[in-house]
């Protein structure tokens, strides 16, 4: 995972609504996460494998900053 990945990431993340992050179950927040990175740039089946192991491995920071901004 490229630092311009992470970075476009973390933006995603922060500017997605709070109350949209802690509605959506674990499964279905990592989908629609992914989903919006494939939108803005290419994924092969590797780095999407990385980046849905990445979301679920920080699931908990995740909704404990969309939390936070509640």
């Amino acid at each position: 995972m490229t630092p311009t990945m992470l970075r476009q990431l973390w933006s995603l993340i922060e500017k997605t609504q709070a109350n949209f992050i802690l509605k959506l179950d674990d499964p279905s927040l990592v989908q629609w996460l992914l989903h919006q990175l494939k939108q803005d740039q290419t994924l092969n089946h590797e780095q999407t494998h990385i980046l849905s192991d990445y979301l679920h491995n920080r699931l908990s920071l995740i909704r404990d900053l969309a939390q936070q901004r509640y």
